[in-house]
C-alpha cells in the first residue's frame, strides 16, 4: 500500500484554503516529498505526519511555486530535527536553482549538521527497494528538466492457506519461509516448495505523479494501468488555448489521459482560483467518472486490490 498526503494543491499562488504544490508519499517506512512549495514545512506539521524519515525530496520541475519551500524546510531540518542526511532529486536546470537557493542564500555549506545530497534526475529507475521501485520519466512543460514519477509496488504471490493445510503444513515460521521464496522440510521428511503453496503473482499498486505538464500524448506508456494518477488540472477546456500557451493541462485533457490508459482513479490537483471546484469535477467526470479533486490535507490510501480511499480530516 502507498499513502498519499496532499500538502498543497493550489496552482501558482496560494489561496485561503490551498497551499502551494507539495505531496508526501509514504511507502512502507520510507517517505518521499514530491515538490516543496512555499510553506510546505508548516503544512507537514499541520498534516500530523511530521518530519520523521523524511530524507528524500523529488522535484517535478524548477518553478518557484514548486521548490521555494526548500529554503525554510532545510533550515528547520538542519537546526531542529534528528535527520542525518537528505537527498534532493531534480533535473539538471532545477538542480542548479536548488543549489543557488540553499548554498547561496539559506545555508552555510561548511557548517551543515546534516548531509544534503543533490541528485540529478535521469529517465529510468531511481530506486529499487525490497517491496517497491521508483522511476522517473520526462514531462513537457516550460523550461527543461521536467519529470514525472512512477511508484510501483512489486508483484506479490498470495499464500494459499487451503493448500498449506492440505499438506499438513503447520502455522509458524515454515509458512513465513515459503512466502519469502524458500523451501522448507517437514518433520516427516517431506519438502514443501514455494510453488506448492503460493498462487500466481498479482501486480502491485502503481502510483503515478505528474506535476505541471503541457501535453498528454507522450505520457501513456508511463501512466498505463495506474492504480492512482495524480496530475494537474489548471484550466477548464474553454481556456485550452491559454493552457497550451502556458504549458498546462485542462481537466478535460487529464481525464482523457486516464480514460485512454486504464487508470483506476484520477486525482486532480494544481487547482486555479479562477474556477469553482464543481466545474472542474464536472468537466473531468464527464469523461472519466472515477475522478477526485484533491484538497489540502487529504489522505489517499492506494492498495493493489481495492478502490483508492480518501480520508479527509475534520480540520483544514
Amino acid at each position: 500500500m502507498f499513502e498519499l498526503v496532499m500538502l498543497g494543491t493550489s496552482a501558482s499562488a496560494p489561496s485561503i484554503h490551498r497551499g502551494l504544490p507539495s505531496q508526501l508519499l509514504l511507502a512502507g517506512d520510507q517517505r518521499f516529498l514530491i515538490d516543496c512549495g512555499e510553506g510546505t514545512q508548516r503544512q507537514i506539521l499541520r498534516s500530523g505526519v511530521g518530519f520523521r524519515n523524511l530524507n528524500r525530496v523529488l522535484l517535478t520541475h524548477g518553478h518557484l511555486d514548486h521548490m521555494l519551500g526548500l529554503g525554510g524546510l532545510m533550515s528547520t531540518l538542519t537546526s531542529w530535527e534528528n535527520i542525518n542526511e537528505i537527498e534532493i532529486w531534480a533535473g539538471h536546470h532545477p538542480l542548479r536553482r536548488v543549489h543557488a537557493l540553499l548554498f547561496g542564500v539559506v545555508l552555510d555549506y561548511e557548517r551543515l549538521p546534516i548531509d544534503i545530497r543533490l541528485r540529478e534526475l535521469k529517465p529510468g529507475l531511481l530506486l529499487d527497494e525490497k517491496t517497491f521501485s521508483v522511476g522517473a520519466f520526462p514531462v513537457r512543460h516550460r523550461g527543461g528538466g521536467n519529470f514525472g514519477f512512477v511508484f510501483q509496488q512489486k508483484a506479490h504471490r498470495p499464500f494459499l492457506v487451503e493448500r498449506a493445510e492440505a499438506l499438513g503444513l503447520p502455522a509458524g515460521p515454515e509458512r513465513r519461509e515459503l512466502v519469502q521464496g524458500r523451501s522448507v522440510s517437514l518433520a516427516d521428511g517431506r519438502t514443501v516448495t514455494p510453488d506448492m503453496v503460493l498462487g500466481p503473482a498479482l501486480p502491485g499498486a502503481k502510483y503515478v505523479h505528474v506535476g505541471d505538464c503541457g501535453r498528454i500524448d507522450n505520457l501513456g506508456a508511463y501512466v498505463r494501468d495506474a492504480t492512482a494518477l495524480v496530475i494537474e488540472a489548471t484550466f477548464l477546456h474553454d481556456d485550452v488555448e491559454t493552457a497550451n500557451a502556458f504549458g498546462h493541462l485542462t481537466a478535460h485533457q487529464a481525464a482523457l489521459l486516464a480514460a485512454e490508459n486504464n487508470v483506476e482513479t484520477l486525482i486532480l490537483t494544481h487547482v486555479s482560483r479562477r474556477y469553482r471546484e464543481r466545474d472542474i469535477k464536472r468537466e473531468a467526470r464527464a469523461i472519466f467518472p472515477t475522478t477526485l479533486l484533491a484538497r489540502d490535507f487529504d489522505h489517499f490510501e492506494i492498495y493493489r486490490d481495492r478502490p483508492v480511499t480518501r480520508v479527509r480530516p475534520d480540520k483544514k
